[in-house]
């Protein structure tokens, strides 16, 4: 890209505001860009965790009752569950376009396994996820008064650790929402903090509820307390990472948008001719009929009324009427031509 950086003197709305000329993109390493993203994962997972480390001790130090052998109740597990999945939330969505909001060495790890982030990027990212971790537990400890070991991830009376290896093991939401693109793709903060809330809410009582290896490594080393079962908050974790991947590799190799075909259409409808036709030369054009109809609702089912189609069909060599048919079936199945494109 060219850089358009105003030349006439400092300005507040420039970067750096504008004593420094900014970097032409088109120059950039891939070395920089890794520098960028791992500076995007350190700031994304201190701030997650921070926010869940206060909120996690909130809840603690409040919560007017505990529950049986003096566990958290099932309301103080709420809270723990929405400090910590409503911070991912946030988070990921706020910084997901620098680094792709990981945030998580178990996730990064997943994300390497099915190709949707370069080896050397995954290793990189690696080490500022960890330093977050300690740092975000470092600085909790000293904003608000308690015992930082209050967060630390521990198993509750009666659990194993190898039940809590299998309850340490989550991924595939985060593979399926970010690395698959589609049409939610914009949206897949939100899907990834309610899975991370949701299982908050299944494990925080049994196991903590780490799901993130540095999530229990900052707390340990800030405490200074690491118990004998810690390996289990790394195995389960990168096991559950691998174990997604390979499902997602199995779903990849049989196709599975053929399976459930038309999931990204606006009416869950599915036609190969109506997609061919729409990633044909002027669809662009047939898009803008699409949207009008998508708009005119009732003037759209006169329109078909009056072409004759039965679904939006298109006849060859009927310019006018397979424009309206498109439109139909862009009511009905809302496709887009951009993404039928990219299908094809």
């Amino acid at each position: 890209m060219k850089n358009d950086a105003k030349s006439s003197g400092p300005s507040l709305d420039q970067p750096m505001f504008g004593l420094i000329p900014i970097k032409d993109s088109n120059s950039q390493t891939a070395f920089q860009g890794h520098m960028i993203a791992a500076s995007g994962e350190f700031v994304g997972t201190f701030l997650f965790l921070f926010f869940g480390f206060i909120g996690h001790l909130m809840a603690v130090d409040t919560a007017p009752n505990s529950g049986k052998n003096g566990v958290n109740s099932n309301q103080t597990v709420i809270y723990i569950a929405l400090s910590y999945g409503l911070s991912l939330l946030v988070t990921v969505w706020t910084l997901f376009r620098i680094s792709g909001g990981l945030f998580n060495p178990a996730v990064t790890l997943a994300m390497v396994v099915t190709g949707s982030v370069p080896p050397v990027r995954g290793l990189i990212l690696f080490l500022p996820q960890m330093l977050a971790g300690i740092c975000a537990a470092a600085v909790a400890s000293v904003i608000v008064p308690g015992d930082i070991r209050t967060v630390q991830t521990t198993l509750t009376p009666g659990m194993s650790p190898a039940q809590g290896v299998f309850l340490e093991m989550l991924c595939f939401t985060a593979l399926m929402l970010a690395a698959e693109k589609s049409k939610d793709t914009f949206i897949a903060p939100i899907g990834i903090g309610l899975a991370f809330f949701v299982c908050e809410i299944a494990g925080v009582f049994y196991t903590g509820a780490s799901l993130n290896p540095t999530r229990s490594f900052g707390p340990a080393v800030v405490g200074r307390d690491f118990h004998t079962y810690h390996w289990i908050y790394w195995i389960g974790p990168f096991l559950g990472a691998l174990l997604a991947a390979g499902y997602f590799h199995f779903v990849k190799f049989f196709n599975y948008e053929e399976a459930n075909p038309g999931q990204d259409s606006a009416g869950g409808q599915f036609d190969r001719e109506v997609e061919e036709q729409a990633a044909s030369p002027g669809a662009e054009r047939d898009s803008m009929n699409m949207d009008d109809m998508m708009e005119g609702g009732n003037a759209g089912k006169r329109s078909r009324a009056g072409t004759g189609q039965g679904q939006g069909q298109v006849p060859q060599g009927q310019m006018g009427q397979g424009q309206q048919g498109l439109g139909l079936q862009g009511q009905n199945g809302g496709y887009h031509p951009g993404y039928a494109g990219q299908r094809m």
